[in-house]
């Protein structure tokens, strides 16, 4: 009873341990505030990974596998297997309708493609019902369902108007949001003049860099772009890409990893993704895994045995050259399988059961296929986070570099409580003599102390984690109030290339703050409180 009335009288009468109470609350605050945003950029990069990459890769790159169907269906059939989706993934060149050429990692995929990933999410141009968030005055283009087909009357009407000379595009160019999307999906575009689909591309929208992103998270394609003409004159035609067409150049290499005729073809613009990772919006483009299979030499085929060096050899049968003679059917091939884990299950785990139906298969199909042996040895069965270990582990390392600063700021905390009840102790010398001459024990005077220590920092950690919440909730809208009043930007969508400040507050990080913080108090507490256990009643009631 004694110990809970002093704890209050103490607290409650001095101003010091609310001064220790307030730092504690402030190291608190930082250290979950900061975990909290880091964590969170870290989450939305994962869920980046995800949205294109699925949860398990088996690659054999450059020169690919076949049977790869086979093998998606025996991976399909696994209760840890949600779907599985082929891919070629090959380095090329994309020329844009500007003139402009870029080295692009191009992949192919079909439609399984978007059941192992957020593809379909991703696919920009789309209609809107209603703005994004920070669309304030609801200036996206989505929102307007007429605007395609505005802006292929007005720069019809441009080229009449004269002035600029500006090619119209032709009739049936700009189709309608909901047709874009469903384009996207397919990769292929329907020819406006025979009415036949065609196989179209999907760049990044950050790509060609037409489209102008803006900060609240939204495209404005432009009207118009110039060309530069071998007469010397700008010509100026449709900046919108999904209106135009690409040229997209491969290089094919043979089994034995040679170089082949380099390949190209041109194909329209069915729409442009946005995954929210920049890397990956400017450097990839999607085409449809058979013309990726044509253009790298990978669809299927047949093995014919080698001819006779004799040019003039006649066969004896039919008396004319013979014929090459077909020794095996060759797959079409692919160089990557995505994988995509049901719930519940983790990536390590889903690798482990593909590690499992790969080593089955590789040995039903032995010799037609790289060996299990090839894969483990290569790390070609892996994770997405495997795959990108790299840039995860730096964010982890910082993020620790930072929550290892704070903790040394939080240490501080300690040392002020150790300083506030040093000078306590020595100020209630007397008080602590009379505890002992009344019979309290030595351990009742330091458990005095640690709980007032263990107060100050329940007090302080509660103080500390409940501002961090509130202000992690409602990071963004915090700091578009200091946008909008002190003119203060800390978080630029320009510069990071998310609208929102990225952040999460979970109970695990909270816990161990709050925890950390309990821990800093009393451990600042301990040696006040051993002292106050140690004194001498005698000499304690004598002191001045």
């Amino acid at each position: 009873m004694y110990q809970s009335l002093l704890t209050r009288r103490y607290l409650f009468s001095k101003i010091m341990p609310w001064l220790a109470t307030i730092a504690v609350a402030l190291c608190s605050f930082l250290t979950l505030t900061s975990w909290s945003v880091m964590g969170g950029f870290l989450n939305v990069f994962l869920q980046i990974g995800r949205k294109l990459e699925g949860d398990v890769s088996i690659t054999w790159p450059t020169v690919g596998f076949g049977r790869y169907d086979e093998l998606i269906a025996r991976l399909e059939k696994d209760p840890a297997v949600e779907a599985a989706a082929p891919m070629i993934r090959g380095f090329g060149m994309i020329s844009l309708p500007d003139d402009r050429a870029f080295g692009v990692t191009v992949q192919g995929i079909d439609e399984r493609f978007a059941k192992v990933s957020g593809y379909a999410d991703a696919l920009h141009w789309r209609p809107l019902e209603e703005p994004v968030k920070k669309d304030v005055n609801q200036e996206d283009p989505r929102l307007d369902a007429e605007w395609p087909r505005r802006m292929e009357r007005d720069l019809r009407a441009a080229k009449e108007q004269g002035g600029r000379p500006v090619d119209p595009p032709p009739l049936g160019s700009f189709r309608t949001w909901e047709q874009m999307y469903a384009d996207g999906l397919s990769l292929s575009v329907r020819n406006p003049r025979t009415g036949v689909a065609e196989p179209a591309a999907v760049p990044g929208i950050e790509l060609a860099g037409i489209a102008q992103r803006q900060a609240g998270g939204w495209y404005r394609a432009p009207a118009l772009i110039g060309t530069r003409r071998s007469d010397g004159q700008d010509r100026w035609s449709s900046g919108f890409l999904p209106s135009r067409s690409v040229v997209i150049n491969m290089l094919p290499v043979d089994a034995s990893g040679r170089s082949l005729t380099t390949t190209s073809i041109r194909l329209p613009v069915a729409n442009e993704f946005r995954a929210g990772f920049f890397e990956v919006d400017k450097n990839n483009v999607f085409i449809p895994l058979a013309t990726m299979q044509k253009l790298l030499k990978m669809e299927a085929g047949e093995r014919i045995e080698p001819g006779s060096d004799d040019p003039f050899a006649i066969d004896p049968l039919t008396g004319e050259p013979p014929k090459p003679k077909v020794i095996a059917d060759v797959p079409a091939k692919v160089t990557t399988v995505l994988v995509k884990a049901r719930a519940g299950v983790s990536a390590e785990e889903l690798r482990e059961r593909c590690l499992a139906v790969y080593q089955q298969f590789a040995a039903d199909f032995d010799g037609q296929v790289p060996s299990f042996q090839q894969m483990v040895q290569g790390r070609n069965i892996s994770t997405w986070e495997r795959n990108f270990a790299m840039f995860i582990g730096q964010v982890k390392r910082e993020t620790v570099t930072v929550l290892m600063l704070l903790t040394i700021i939080s240490g501080v905390c300690s040392i002020l409580i150790l300083t506030i009840f040093w000078s306590m102790v020595s100020e209630k010398t007397k008080d602590i003599g009379i505890l002992r001459s009344v019979g309290c024990s030595s351990l009742g005077v330091a458990w005095l102390w640690l709980r007032y220590g263990l107060v100050i920092g329940v007090c302080g950690a509660g103080l500390g984690l409940l501002m961090s919440c509130l202000l992690v909730w409602n990071i963004n809208e915090v700091h578009d109030w200091l946008g909008r009043t002190l003119d203060i930007t800390v978080w630029s969508p320009e510069t990071y290339y998310l609208p929102d400040i990225p952040s999460t507050v979970e109970f695990s990080k909270a816990a161990i703050v709050g925890g950390a913080a309990l821990g800093f108090s009393v451990l600042g507490a301990l040696i006040p409180a051993v002292r106050a256990a140690r004194m001498d009643p005698v000499r304690a009631l004598r002191f001045e």
